[in-house]
């Protein structure tokens, strides 16, 4: 296990982020975070903005305990249990460094927090090592966005492998976005790592076979799959869950606990593109020093998540977050990602 003594770099590398987040002398910075918060992040923040000359305080909430499955991964924190005077808090603040375990990305809250003209960067729940590692370069942003305009503009995605997988996506009425690690402009939301490009399909929208080769990753597990799994995708729902060993019994298992047909349909999909973050980073920390954001964004993974969908009308708090390699992507027949390499 990595010590936890605060290090001159990893208060520099938020100071980096920070400063790109286009914060000024006298700006608020909302430090949100939760009792099961990692607690040097917080920390690290405060002192990041101190440094900025910005006029920071700290907002520590409840983790709230609830009976059911373990949750893990889902973007959808549920610490802020609709207190109205800390949503306003955060909605009138310049800038919310959301340090929640689980991120408001997906929490019911964020609108009204977006709406009052916040800006919020969620600071994933990683050792600082990996965030110093992973401070957003001047050359992100560019590729993100044109890869997000690549996904807007296109009417079919289409994704396969040596291993199997062939599946197709209609991209009418999906939404799509991407990030890079920072946000300056009011009513948006970003994340720390980023460098992911991603669309939610609309209801409907997504069939055929997905493979998750060895190697490929369970981040909601903390685990490289070791025995191929087969998942069959029918109109969004994963229909067949097909594989021997450990791997597969555990997806069908945690899939099942949650008694909701909606834990088996698509979430987002897209595609990672910063070269900065590695694959193999998982083998290197202990579980709780890791959560898996990076693995979510390095260039030329295939992401497939299940669970919630706002644009297809669909919330569960059950989710997978699925990142395979060596997956060729294409766009309206043009390879955007070819064998896990992102093209041009």
């Amino acid at each position: 296990m990595l010590q936890h003594p605060l290090e001159p770099a990893w208060v520099d590398a938020f100071e980096a982020v920070l400063s790109r987040c286009a914060l000024r002398p006298g700006d608020t910075v909302a430090i949100l975070s939760e009792s099961q918060t990692r607690p040097e992040l917080p920390e690290l923040a405060r002192m990041a903005a101190a440094r900025m000359g910005c006029q920071a305080f700290l907002l520590v909430v409840t983790t709230p305990f609830e009976a059911g499955p373990a949750v893990r991964s889902t973007g959808a924190s549920t610490a802020l249990q609709q207190i109205a005077p800390v949503v306003a808090a955060l909605a009138g603040s310049t800038l919310v460094v959301d340090c929640t375990v689980e991120g408001l990305m997906h929490a019911p809250e964020l609108p009204a927090i977006l709406k009052g003209g916040a800006r919020v960067i969620y600071v994933s729940n990683e050792h600082p090592e990996a965030l110093a590692r992973l401070v957003p370069d001047d050359s992100i942003e560019p590729l993100v966005r044109e890869h997000v305009r690549r996904l807007r503009a296109a009417k079919s995605m289409r994704i396969t492998s040596v291993a199997g997988t062939d599946l197709t996506v209609a991209m009418a009425g999906a939404t799509c976005g991407g990030n890079w690690g920072y946000t300056t402009r009011p009513g948006t939301m970003t994340h720390w790592p980023g460098g992911l490009a991603l669309a939610f399909p609309a209801a409907g929208s997504v069939n055929g076979t997905l493979v998750l080769a060895e190697g490929d990753v369970n981040l909601t597990f903390k685990r490289y799959i070791e025995r191929p799994i087969t998942l069959r995708v029918e109109n969004d729902y994963v229909t067949r869950i097909e594989g021997a060993g450990v791997d597969a019994e555990l997806m069908r298992s945690y899939i099942a606990a949650w008694g909701d047909k909606e834990a088996y349909a698509v979430s987002h999909l897209g595609y990672g593109l910063n070269a900065a973050a590695r694959w193999d980073s998982m083998a290197l920390y202990d579980k709780r020093d890791f959560n898996g954001t990076e693995l979510r964004a390095f260039a030329g993974n295939f992401l497939y998540s299940t669970g919630a969908n706002e644009v297809a009308g669909r919330y569960t708090r059950g989710h997978f977050d699925l990142p395979l390699r060596n997956c060729t992507v294409a766009l309206d027949g043009v390879t955007v990602v070819e064998q896990g390499k992102v093209a041009g």
